[in-house]
C-alpha cells in the first residue's frame, strides 16, 4: 500500500491506496482517521491524478470524479457506497431516502452506519447525506467540515 498526505483547504488528507486503484481517503488528526501502517510506502507519484481532481473539486472546478477506487467493506455497504456516488453534486439526500433507493426503506440506521464508514470520503459523496428534517448529521471530518463541502457545491464558497 502505498500513501501520501496533502494540505486541503479542509485539513490535511491522507490519501493510500494499491495497485493503481485509491482505498482512503482519511481526514488526518481526526478521530478514527486512516494511520499509515508499519508497511505501507510514503510514495506521491500514485496520486498525482487523485490529488490534481481534489484541488480541482475544492476550487469548484470538479463536479464528479473520475478515479479508479478499490472499497473494501460488507455486500450491503458497497450497496450504500455506490448509491451515495449516485448523488449528483450539489444536491443532497436524506439517510431514508438512501435506505428506499437500495432497497432497505427500515435500514435507515445501518445506511448511516455505512455511511460512515465510507474510507473514500469528499469522492465517494457521504458528504451529500443529511436528516430527514434537512439537518447536517455526522461526519468522520466534523460537521464545519461537511458544511463547508456543501457549501462548495452549492457555489456559496469557494475553497482555493
Amino acid at each position: 500500500m502505498n500513501y501520501t498526505t496533502m494540505d486541503s483547504p479542509v485539513g490535511p488528507l491522507l490519501l493510500a491506496g494499491n495497485d493503481g486503484a485509491l482505498c482512503y481517503v482519511s481526514f488526518a488528526g481526526k478521530k478514527g482517521a486512516v494511520r499509515p501502517h508499519r508497511d505501507w510506502a510514503e510514495n506521491a507519484k500514485p496520486f498525482v491524478e487523485v490529488i490534481r481532481q481534489l484541488r480541482a473539486y475544492f476550487r469548484g472546478e470538479l463536479q464528479e470524479f473520475d478515479l479508479r477506487l478499490n472499497m473494501t467493506g460488507t455486500p450491503f455497504q458497497l450497496r450504500v457506497w455506490e448509491s451515495l456516488r449516485e448523488i449528483p453534486y450539489g444536491e443532497t439526500r436524506s439517510y431514508g431516502e438512501v435506505a428506499r433507493r437500495i432497497g432497505k426503506p427500515d435500514a435507515v440506521r445501518a445506511v448511516g452506519t455505512a455511511n460512515g464508514s465510507n474510507p473514500i470520503p469528499i469522492i465517494v459523496p457521504c458528504h451529500r447525506v443529511i436528516g430527514s428534517d434537512g439537518s447536517l448529521t455526522g461526519y468522520g471530518g466534523g460537521l464545519s467540515i461537511k458544511e463547508k463541502l456543501l457549501a462548495l457545491e452549492s457555489r456559496q464558497l469557494r475553497l482555493l
